[in-house]
């Protein structure tokens, strides 16, 4: 973790104390998982489908994005923003795959 930063429990975007501050990302809060295992209508699984397809290619940039900065000699603090992206691209791409997965087993087909 870089000097100055802190993940919460909270999620969202806050200030830290102390720190000039500076804007840090924290954690998102997880909610508890259904116990329903009722199926998404074909028809919004469709359009959620589509959404998460979208979504993947914006995320594909980014990571790509992330990737060539990381390769680009960077001084302090922005060597430590390229680090937060890749932790924060790492997490979305986690997240992108348990949408899908979450969809392929709860759409009809």
């Amino acid at each position: 973790m870089c000097a100055g930063l802190a993940y919460t429990e909270t999620g969202g975007v806050r200030a830290m104390p102390g720190e000039g501050g500076a804007t840090v990302m924290t954690e998102p809060v997880q909610a508890a998982p259904q116990s329903v295992s009722s199926q998404i209508p074909e028809d919004l699984a469709l359009e959620i489908r589509r959404l998460a397809h979208d979504l993947s290619n914006a995320l594909e940039i980014v990571t790509q994005t992330s990737y060539l900065l990381s390769t680009a000699e960077l001084k302090a603090p922005a060597s430590n923003w390229v680090q937060m992206m890749e932790n924060g691209v790492s997490k979305a791409l986690d997240i992108n795959l348990a949408l899908r997965n979450y969809i392929k087993a709860h759409s009809p087909r």
